[in-house]
């Protein structure tokens, strides 16, 4: 089979390269010809929703998936005419939206913050009554790591917070004040098998993943994100990697958003779980028997936010897994990621702390 790749990120890189061993061919489509796919396959240059484009990597492969999800809706939609295409773009299109998603969560039964749609500076004030403060202004679409978003602590917030994003549809969330954060990383294939990996506790700084550390051993949160997991699955008809994070709030978790494709939480499977994500995601979408997602220890993910630490300290550490991108470094850029894979929760957590002493001030 030859797939298809919408957009050739570091996602679509560990796809390919999670393929190869599958005797599986691969070809990107992506705005610049130096993005980290083109290191291990061929990409066509072009805008996601240049329909020349489109039709060339239809033209050329037997199915198509897709590593990001801000893909243009109405293109993939082109392409699902005529080829198949997983996730499905239903999928897609709910998550492109914040509000669309939460009311999802809602209708399958899976507990979120409180939430109102936002389109006026005074539908703003009266959601802040309803919801009271603290709460989180954030755009509908287009919003990841942490962009188009603004808390609201106190009456004065409001306005400024409108000026800044509010010349685009809005979502207003009640403020959860959790505990953890969370997520399950689950498959599910073409034939309707399905599997999960174990859930695992997250760190974020400026609204950007910086540590996953793997497995979060809790058997009640784990069985409840797999119920919420299938649910949202089967309501798709789903094949392919799902991502659900949750908060942890009083015991209970409280959906935070998804993702219709594999996740930078899901990358300390690449050494960590007995199949990856990545060929997870490529059995999935092809129809074949879906590998075991147990870990293989005590695991971790730690990014590599706008530049690299040195890479022979890091090496140098025992069950340390390197990964660069072979991008450009910037401020707030993910540029590379290592995993750790360890006997003992307690090796893992000392392992992670030598990492994180190794990174470069920020």
């Amino acid at each position: 089979m030859k797939i298809g790749i919408i957009g050739a990120g570091q996602l679509g890189r560990m796809l390919a390269l999670a393929g190869y061993p599958l005797a599986q061919r691969f070809l990107f489509l992506d705005t610049s010809a130096d993005s980290p796919g083109g290191q291990v396959a061929p990409i066509i240059t072009g805008a996601f929703d240049d329909p020349h484009s489109l039709e060339r990597l239809a033209a050329a492969v037997d199915l198509v998936t897709y590593e990001f999800e801000n893909v243009p809706v109405a293109a993939l939609q082109q392409v699902a005419a005529t080829h198949p295409v997983w996730p499905p773009v239903e999928a897609l299109r709910v998550s492109q939206d914040r509000l669309l998603e939460k009311q999802l969560f809602a209708q399958l039964r899976i507990p979120t913050p409180p939430f109102r749609a936002v389109d006026s500076l005074g539908e703003l004030r009266s959601a802040v009554k309803e919801l009271g403060l603290p709460c989180v202004l954030k755009t509908r679409r287009l919003g990841y790591d942490g962009k188009g978003q603004r808390y609201l602590r106190k009456p004065a917030d409001l306005e400024p917070a409108w000026n800044a994003i509010g010349d685009v549809p809005l979502i207003l969330e009640g403020y959860v004040d959790f505990e953890r954060e969370v997520s399950i990383v689950g498959v599910r294939s073409t034939a309707g098998e399905v599997r999960a990996y174990p859930i695992v506790a997250n760190t974020h700084k400026n609204g950007i993943l910086r540590v996953t550390l793997a497995p979060h051993r809790h058997p009640v949160l784990q069985k409840a994100a797999e119920i919420y997991l299938k649910r949202v699955l089967r309501h798709f008809a789903y094949a392919g990697v799902l991502t659900i994070e949750f908060f942890v709030r009083k015991g209970r978790l409280v959906a935070n958003e998804m993702a219709p494709r594999v996740h930078n939480s899901g990358h300390w499977t690449i050494e960590g779980a007995a199949t990856s994500q990545f060929e997870n995601h490529l059995r999935a979408i092809l129809g074949l028997p879906l590998g075991d997602t147990s870990p293989t220890g005590h695991c971790a993910m730690i990014n590599f936010i706008g530049t690299l630490p040195g890479r022979d300290a890091i090496l140098a550490l025992p069950g340390v897994h390197w990964h660069d991108y072979g991008k450009e470094p910037r401020p707030g850029r993910k540029i590379g990621h290592c995993t750790v894979v360890a006997a003992s929760a307690v090796e893992r957590d000392r392992l992670v702390r030598k990492v994180l002493r190794q990174m470069p001030p920020r």
